[in-house]
């Protein structure tokens, strides 16, 4: 029978080495069956281990553990040891130690972008446009490069603006579209931009740029309000209601009539231009002056000088496209260089001469001498000289009028 592990320990010599013992002891359950017995090894933790976090019995407590930890400063490595060198050798150049490469770190900040898909544009106009409505948006091919042309069109018409803008309309010969001119991109710009425009009848021969916004009837039946009317009573003019007792309205273009009367129409000067040109600029972030014929009269100085950017306006004949070019050579000959080589030519085919007329030799002759040549075609609502409206305009002639807007929106700097 095998001793009792207690006796054999009794019996061990006393001078021999044991290692350290941690007595089991045996434990008697109720029913008097012993339990376990026996010893085991006392484990003694690495003096090198790190030092387990104590678990905390709060947030506040474990998250000040881990902050105590992070703190510590990290063990430091040991210099290296230079290799000994044989006697009279020369000295080993220690190469310098290389910079570490910067690892790109993430911003955390930064939105995904990856996270949203991107939605195609969806088609509105013509085929591309049916076929999307009538499938309820399952076959989206997309805008035609027409819709995205005029897309982008829209896009420069409807450029915020930081400040007042004015452009004149001129032409040394009437009857050429400049009145229609002023009126159909009025319009377009009203329908584009956030902001209403305003156009002004500087027209000393009893200007109809009204009539033509509003229709002959509608304006004989308005109370008459001109130009005469708001420099009578310009001083007290200080808020946009009140400036708008002087004004027409066709839809969101805001119009000041000209002076109907023969023997005052001619007496508007530079001056009082100019006080109403500065009272314009503080409501309005576009203006457009219809001038008249010519560039001789008296507010003519005042316009030109308040002006940022031209339209000269002219027949779709060669007759008309060497006036233009007389008009921006006068313009260049009288201080105004850069008005005419930012101006933008507009001739209107009001008696429906295009077929005989070659563009390319029109173009070829205003070749240099402005910034954009733009032809109005054929068209009944323009030609008539009566109500200009878009509903009732050819495509091709809003399409000219968008452009005209454009190229007026985009000199605006």
């Amino acid at each position: 029978m095998p001793k009792p592990a207690d006796n054999r320990l009794a019996e061990a010599s006393p001078d021999e080495e044991q290692p350290e013992l941690r007595r089991r002891f045996r434990r008697r359950n109720d029913d008097g069956s012993d339990a376990w017995t026996g010893t085991f090894p006392a484990v003694t933790p690495e003096p090198t281990a790190p030092p387990r976090p104590v678990r905390s019995s709060s947030w506040a407590e474990a998250a000040a553990v881990a902050d105590a930890l992070s703190d510590a400063p990290p063990a430091q490595a040991a210099p290296p040891t230079p290799a000994r060198q044989p006697a009279g050798a020369p000295p080993s150049k220690v190469p310098e130690s290389l910079p570490e490469p910067e690892v790109p770190v993430a911003d955390a900040t930064a939105l995904p972008t990856s996270f949203v898909r991107e939605q195609k544009p969806r088609p509105k106009k013509g085929f591309r446009g049916f076929l999307y409505r009538a499938t309820g948006g399952a076959w989206n091919l997309g805008p035609s490069a027409l819709e995205r042309e005029e897309d982008e069109v829209a896009r420069r018409i409807s450029r915020q603006l930081q400040g007042s803008f004015n452009t004149a309309v001129l032409s040394l010969k009437g009857g050429i579209g400049k009145t229609s001119t002023t009126v159909g991109v009025g319009l377009t710009l009203a329908e584009f931009r956030g902001d209403p425009p305003c156009a002004i009848d500087a027209n000393p021969d009893s200007g109809d740029l009204v009539e033509r916004a509003l229709g002959e009837g509608i304006y004989q039946k308005a109370t008459p309000r001109t130009i005469t009317d708001l420099l009578r009573n310009i001083d007290s003019v200080d808020s946009l209601t009140e400036l708008s007792r002087y004004m027409h309205h066709s839809g969101r273009l805001h119009l000041i009539a000209g002076e109907q009367d023969p023997e005052v129409s001619d007496s508007l000067t530079a001056e009082e231009y100019l006080r109403i040109r500065k009272l314009i600029s503080s409501y309005y972030s576009v203006a457009l002056t219809d001038c008249g014929t010519g560039v001789t009269h008296n507010a003519m100085s005042g316009i030109l000088q308040s002006a940022d950017n031209l339209i000269i306006a002219a027949g779709y004949a060669v007759s008309g496209a060497k006036r233009a070019r007389s008009t921006l050579q006068w313009l260049a000959g009288h201080g105004y260089e850069d008005l005419a080589r930012n101006a933008i030519v507009v001739i209107t085919d009001k008696d429906e001469v295009s077929n005989r007329v070659d563009k390319d030799a029109i173009e070829e002759h205003l070749a240099g001498m402005c910034r954009e040549l733009i032809a109005v075609p054929h068209d009944r609502g323009v030609a008539d000289g009566d109500l200009v409206t878009l509903d009732h305009l050819k495509p091709e002639t809003r399409r000219a009028y968008k452009e005209i807007a454009a190229a007026i929106v985009d000199g605006y700097r």
